[in-house]
């Protein structure tokens, strides 16, 4: 016999009784998204590996060690994606999206990176991100994080932290460079392999370290605000405000620099304690000189991305019992006529009802065994319908998820019997 084909490494199989939580989060956010105006944008999942190198930055660990790149039949290098905000900054300037114009776009869909799997990170991984272009001033970066902390209250979850602080600009951060450098190379003998890798590529990136070891060294390091000019000051000091007005707390992060190379200004994470070493489920921050670092004219811009998994994680962790996918009702029916008939009555509730979930019996059985299907559907009611109930014009109700005593009613008034026992609601039922 063949042996099995396993799903790749570090990609993993969404199943039925899980997606239904996955349709939940992503139909909350893509709702709060609109409420804001944020209009969709859908972009390849596979763009140049130019793209990524000229954004994300040759010696990030992303371009480094972590895409999946390849070469096509043509020769061409591809890559498959692993972060969005470059490939919505290329669909701007293909498509003439940002010449005299602001835009408000989301995006959604799978991202790849390949990294060593565990609970929380993935080598195909999903995220839900925002990008807004066109506007330089501190107001609208009070609004993406406004939109994140929103998020949080849309979807019922609590104990995220919100980590703020500010990269500069590209001139502020090479006078700070070189302080930290010259500061880090005095200590070069208590850095551990990969910083003193990155003190010479990227040494900003040092600050984000995870080595506990670092942790004193670190934190005597220069501090990036002491290099910023007025102008930048006055934005991060403006944003501050804005979120203190808006009752959205927050702790400043000196340590905060973020992964990728294109961001400058105003940059965030929301952080949770509950995820163990995966604790980032949203970040972003701003990146004025991306577009045209990319070829475009010069747009400023500012997004965040936030990973699908890890929210699941929180939400199966703090949520209530939510009954998704599951039907209201499952339809019995015993004998050749009643099968026939059967269809043409779960249509006609299907109608009266759009939010219906019901789940019609196919491939015959016993009733027995029916109602074991019916059980193990999940369903909240079996409407079964007999010869002799077919007969009488009526259909039989038993409560399958209490001990309700069994009823019969008429065809015509199970739709009234439907709607107040709240089987209309669509998928998400909570209970």
């Amino acid at each position: 016999m063949a042996k099995n084909i396993q799903a790749i490494r570090g990609m993993h199989d969404i199943l039925p009784e899980q997606s239904g939580l996955w349709r939940f989060l992503e139909g909350r956010v893509v709702d709060v998204l609109g409420r804001y105006g944020y209009r969709e944008l859908r972009t390849p999942v596979a763009e140049p590996t130019e793209l990524f190198r000229r954004s994300i930055g040759d010696v990030t660990d992303i371009v480094e060690k972590e895409m999946y790149t390849f070469a096509d039949r043509n020769g061409d290098s591809l890559t498959l994606r692993p972060e969005g905000t470059a490939g919505c900054v290329r669909a701007g300037i293909q498509n003439g999206l940002f010449h005299n114009q602001v835009q408000r776009i989301w995006y959604a869909g799978p991202m790849f990176r390949h990294e060593r799997p565990q609970k929380g990170r993935y080598r195909q991984f999903y995220q839900i991100g925002a990008e807004a272009f066109g506007m330089e001033g501190p107001d609208i970066d009070i609004e993406i994080v406004a939109i994140t902390h929103r998020f949080w209250r849309e979807l019922g979850l609590d104990g995220l932290e919100l980590q703020i602080n500010t990269l500069g600009s590209s001139a502020e951060r090479l006078l700070y460079r070189e302080a930290l450098v010259k500061y880090l190379s005095a200590h070069r003998q208590l850095l551990d392999e990969e910083s003193r890798r990155r003190l010479d590529s990227n040494p900003l990136r040092i600050l984000d370290s995870k080595n506990p070891d670092l942790r004193e060294v670190l934190g005597q390091a220069p501090v990036l605000m002491d290099y910023l000019g007025t102008e930048s000051r006055e934005h991060f000091d403006t944003f501050r405000r804005g979120l203190d007005e808006l009752g959205i707390g927050y702790q400043i992060n000196h340590r905060l620099v973020r992964g990728l190379d294109y961001y400058s200004r105003t940059v965030f994470e929301w952080v949770t304690a509950r995820l163990g070493a995966q604790g980032t489920v949203c970040a972003g921050g701003r990146y004025d000189g991306l577009v045209e670092q990319l070829g475009g004219r010069a747009t400023p811009g500012i997004g965040f991305a936030m990973g699908v998994e890890r929210l699941i994680l929180l939400l199966e962790q703090g949520l209530p019992r939510l009954d998704m996918g599951r039907p209201d009702a499952y339809l019995v029916l015993v004998g050749d006529e009643p099968q026939r008939h059967g269809m043409i009555l779960a249509e006609t509730l299907r109608t009266a009802l759009p939010g219906l979930q019901l789940l019609t019996h196919c491939g015959g059985g016993s009733v027995k065994s029916q109602f074991k299907r019916a059980d193990r559907s999940g369903a909240r009611f079996a409407l079964i319908l007999g010869e002799e109930e077919l007969g009488r014009g009526t259909v039989g109700i038993k409560s399958l998820r209490d001990d309700t005593e069994q009823q019969e009613i008429t065809q015509a008034a199970l739709v009234e019997f439907l709607g107040k026992m709240g089987c209309n609601n669509g998928a998400f039922v909570c209970r």
